[in-house]
């Protein structure tokens, strides 16, 4: 795993000229991977391809910011899930602080959704 990670950093330096753009997004692809981990627990895809990670930054000293909904407001995992993908993000040594930021604007609907979370719920 480590030598596929660098040699997914090595690549990713490749398609930038700057040094710590291209450092910034290794580590949001890795801080992707991490989050892809995360399944609401109602539905068996996970919360990135399911669309309700809306904006995922990450500045110069590492600290990330996500804005995030859910799929309802009544979502029962309200209190949860949140936690759940800051505690991923954090799961990469590179990262220093995670602000998850719970948004319901613009709502969340299926279009938001990848194709391969579409196919998984037969809704293509």
């Amino acid at each position: 795993m480590f030598k596929l990670s660098r040699l997914n950093k090595a690549q990713k330096a490749e398609q930038f000229d700057d040094e710590n753009a291209a450092r910034r997004a290794w580590l949001k692809d890795e801080i992707i991977a991490a989050i892809r981990q995360v399944y609401d627990p109602e539905i068996p895809v996970n919360v990135y391809d399911l669309g309700l990670i809306y904006r995922l930054d990450i500045d110069e000293n590492n600290n990330v910011e996500i804005d995030m909904t859910l799929t309802s407001p009544a979502c029962p995992v309200a209190g949860s899930l949140p936690g759940l993908v800051e505690t991923a993000a954090r799961s990469k040594i590179e990262v220093n602080e995670v602000n998850v930021n719970l948004v319901w604007d613009p709502p969340w609907g299926k279009e938001r959704m990848s194709e391969e979370a579409l196919l998984a719920l037969d809704m293509y």
